[in-house]
């Protein structure tokens, strides 16, 4: 009896061994699985209708590497995204530094990939032959302007992105606090979408300034090549990590790797440089990590003290 005993308590624990086996395999199966199809979004830096034709080839050089459907869309504005993100609706999202932390502190995004642009030489906004992972914002107003520098926006209007853009609103905005200017108090804000047109907003006299990544003016100058003398630069803000390539937490190590090595790929190839150069004027991308954006982390508490 007492053998018996054994045998069964043996061949209860050998079960449970097994059972315990194939749930691990199952669940360790299923967290590397890749996805059926991808959702990529992004969110306009200049007109949306443009930069969706730009991105629509994306799809199919994204899915010819990855081997599933791949599906571009566009946002009205980065919170959107994030949302989107949290639902899992969307996949991978385009974010800009203060996107991304926001994004990461609500636990919807991971940062995969950092972007790669050239350097930008002034006085006129000439660009480098060096690949840089970061950028500045700078504060336009119209040549001849009696905005001379910062001192002089007290009372003037000014064009900005959404609250969540790194270059057209938060460290424009972080660093004049900390100069003394309380730009939301002090100011007239018109939230545009599109830095194009912050960039015309101020050609055209419909503000007094605008806050638009360095060199926004460029973007313009296509439609107006006498841009960069009609609209000049008064200020500069530090570096600022360059915008990245999000995923949801929920994606896979393995996938995650075969993502970033596509997006990478496509960088290096001629056609898809040319894609993301005319998306977001991205030359690349490199591996980035979540502590290349504290310093964005310490503008968000400068921009959480002037709503206070």
């Amino acid at each position: 009896m007492n053998k018996f005993k054994k045998v069964l308590a043996g061949f209860a624990v050998f079960l449970v061994a097994m059972m315990a086996t194939a749930c691990s395999s199952k669940s360790k199966s299923g967290q590397d699985a890749a996805p059926k199809s991808l959702n990529v979004q992004f969110v306009p830096s200049q007109a949306a209708t443009k930069l969706q034709a730009r991105a629509k080839p994306l799809e199919k050089m994204l899915s010819d590497r990855l081997g599933i459907p791949v599906h571009v869309s566009m946002s009205t504005d980065y919170n959107t995204v994030v949302e989107a993100m949290k639902s899992k609706k969307v996949n991978v999202g385009f974010l800009p530094p203060d996107g991304y932390v926001l994004a990461h502190k609500q636990g919807a995004a991971d940062v995969l990939l950092q972007a790669e642009r050239y350097g930008v030489k002034q006085p006129d906004g000439r660009q480098t032959k060096n690949l840089v992972n970061f950028y500045r914002s700078e504060i336009l107003v119209k040549k001849n302007s009696k905005i001379k520098s910062w001192k002089d926006l007290k009372g003037k209007s000014i064009s900005i992105q959404s609250p969540t853009s790194s270059a057209g609103y938060v460290f424009p905005i972080a660093e004049l606090k900390e100069k003394g200017l309380d730009v939301p108090k002090s100011c007239k804000l018109v939230t545009v979408t599109g830095q194009d047109q912050a960039v015309l907003n101020v050609l055209n006299g419909d503000t007094d300034a605008a806050f638009v990544f360095e060199d926004a003016r460029t973007i313009v100058q296509k439609d107006n090549p006498k841009i960069m003398s009609q609209v000049v630069p008064i200020y500069f803000t530090k570096a600022i990590p360059n915008d990245t390539i999000s995923v949801v937490p929920s994606m896979s190590k393995a996938f995650r790797k075969k993502l970033a090595h596509a997006f990478i790929s496509i960088g290096k190839s001629k056609k898809g440089k040319k894609i993301i150069e005319s998306i977001y004027t991205h030359e690349g991308y490199v591996p980035a990590k979540d502590s290349d954006f504290n310093v964005v982390r310490k503008y968000d508490k400068i921009i959480e003290s002037t709503k206070k």
